[in-house]
């Protein structure tokens, strides 16, 4: 009869919780609810305000269409024919070599990996690029700088190079005079394109994650 007796399986039941890892864990979800929520308005808000600004625009523009229909039913009304100026600029054939670029330009850079928004500011000498975490060292006897793309949430850019370091040999190095003192920044070469442009670009390191711009076209370009 011993032989016959069957045991009962054992059961892998988790062990009974506490009621300290019990409040541990609702205080735990209550932050990631907390994070998620915040994180919801803060989008809610970005979207008000984008909405905000382009209704604005559209009232605007209806205002101007309201003004230009007034003006062609009062033409209409005294019978007169809206007339169509147009004016024909000479065309300087110096430019017909040149391409035009405008305030702000995407640029590529190959050797990054990325591309990324640049202003053209013909009143800076030296072209700029944003960068943080600069570290100096040498190899086979020449300068080199390792540094980082220092870039703020705004700025657009392939994701996966935003933390990669990035190392190049130095060029030279330039003094910048600022009411805040004098620095040295180094100044590396990165091959960059921008629309059917493809050359080589001198570049300046700094920080320029408070600006609107990571990178800045100057007259050298």
């Amino acid at each position: 009869m011993a032989g016959c007796a069957a045991t009962q399986p054992e059961t892998n039941q988790p062990p009974p919780l506490s009621e300290a890892s019990f409040n541990s864990r609702i205080l735990e979800l209550e932050s990631q609810l907390v994070q998620q929520c915040d994180t919801h308005t803060q989008l809610q808000e970005r979207q008000l305000d984008q909405q905000q600004s382009l209704t604005a625009d559209m009232r605007e523009v209806g205002s101007l269409l309201r003004y230009l229909r007034q003006d062609v039913q009062q033409l209409e009304a005294r019978g007169e024919e809206p007339v169509i100026i147009r004016e024909e600029c000479e065309i300087d054939e110096s430019l017909t070599t040149k391409t035009l670029v405008g305030r702000s330009e995407w640029v590529g850079l190959p050797s990054l990996g990325t591309y990324l928004k640049a202003r053209v500011d013909s009143g800076a000498n030296t072209s700029s690029l944003s960068a943080e975490e600069i570290t100096r060292f040498e190899r086979d006897g020449e300068n080199w700088v390792r540094f980082k793309l220092a870039l703020n949430e705004d700025d657009v850019a392939v994701e996966s190079q935003r933390d990669e370091w990035i190392e190049a040999p130095v060029v030279r190095r330039v003094r910048i005079v600022q009411a805040s003192g004098e620095e040295s920044r180094p100044v590396i070469s990165l091959l960059m394109t921008l629309g059917p442009i493809r050359e080589n670009v001198e570049f300046t390191l700094n920080d320029r994650s408070h600006l609107d711009y990571p990178v800045l076209l100057g007259r050298r370009f």
